[in-house]
């Protein structure tokens, strides 16, 4: 892991309905609400919060999916918040995401080695249709697939399976950044230490860096160097992982952390999670993370 940043976002906002207009019936929505940070080259953040909280949301504007309603984003030193889709073709090939559910991130009416091709005719890389080919079963290989696999179509795989087509697609470039959109949640809790594993192999072979997003604090523990937690469209805290679960600061933080299960059935019953208040819970339009500790902030 190197010591610069490959993605930040800076104020970055995503508001949902027209602010503009007058009617006092309109329905606004801000999704996200200020928030900034800072991905450093190989590493792993990752991005908690309950459903709702806008970390989807944040993930698809970084990579420009969605158009920010505000704020700044930058990919290694590069300005790339208003670019056109043509200025920023050469940008999708460094970053690439991974979605939530494998099988509705699939054309079901290709073969999954055409669906990890695709790319690679889109970007122009390869001219000759054996060089690509040859790529895809390296590909495969990667991820941990059969190249027998490639003929065939993603009804015939299981959920790991094809989350790991998927991860072939996304890695088919050669990008530097992945945001990976909860690419665990839909699977078996059997299958979902594999994936994490290849996660953590692929970003030692490959040099990648990664936006995890997740709902699983365990897994976010054992594969993040460090963890962002979003609360109605805000970062509340970031720090190191170890910190943060060690010695949260923000009430939201410690009520989540809380409601980890305790693997002895004994001390799960005397356990007793922490409540949180959103009513009485405010966050000033201009508070601003505060630090605590080293590389630890907290919202103010």
């Amino acid at each position: 892991m190197t010591e610069h940043p490959l993605a930040r976002v800076t104020g970055l906002q995503k508001t949902f309905g027209d602010e503009r207009l007058m009617s006092t019936n309109r329905q606004v929505f801000r999704a996200v609400d200020n928030v900034s940070f800072e991905i450093m080259a190989g590493e792993t953040l990752g991005l908690v919060g309950e459903s709702g909280s806008g970390k989807s949301t944040t993930g698809r504007v970084l990579l420009q999916l969605d158009k920010p309603t505000g704020g700044e984003i930058e990919f290694d030193g590069n300005r790339i918040t208003g670019l056109s889709k043509r200025e920023l073709k050469p940008y999708r090939k460094e970053m690439q995401i991974i979605f939530q559910d494998p099988y509705a991130s699939l054309n079901p009416r290709m073969t999954v080695g055409d669906f990890v091709e695709e790319p690679l005719i889109v970007h122009g890389l390869f001219k000759d249709r054996q060089q690509r080919r040859a790529r895809v079963m390296e590909l495969f290989t990667l991820v941990g697939l059969d190249q027998s696999f490639a003929t065939r179509y993603p009804h015939e795989f299981s959920g790991g399976q094809r989350q790991r087509v998927s991860i072939a697609r996304a890695i088919a470039l050669n990008p530097r950044f992945i945001v990976c959109d909860e690419p665990i949640t839909a699977l078996d809790v059997s299958i979902q230490a594999q994936i994490v594993n290849l996660f953590q192999d692929l970003q030692e072979k490959l040099g990648l860096t990664y936006l995890f997003i997740a709902h699983d604090l365990s897994m976010i523990r054992y594969l993040c160097h460090r963890v962002a937690v979003m609360l109605r469209g805000r970062v509340v805290e970031i720090g190191p992982t170890e910190a943060i679960f060690a010695n949260p600061q923000h009430a939201y933080t410690k009520a989540l952390l809380s409601a980890i299960p305790v693997p002895d059935p004994e001390l799960e019953r005397q356990r007793r999670p922490i409540g949180f208040d959103y009513q009485t819970q405010k966050s000033p339009a201009d508070a601003q993370l505060r630090p605590v500790g080293e590389n630890h902030y907290v919202l103010a």
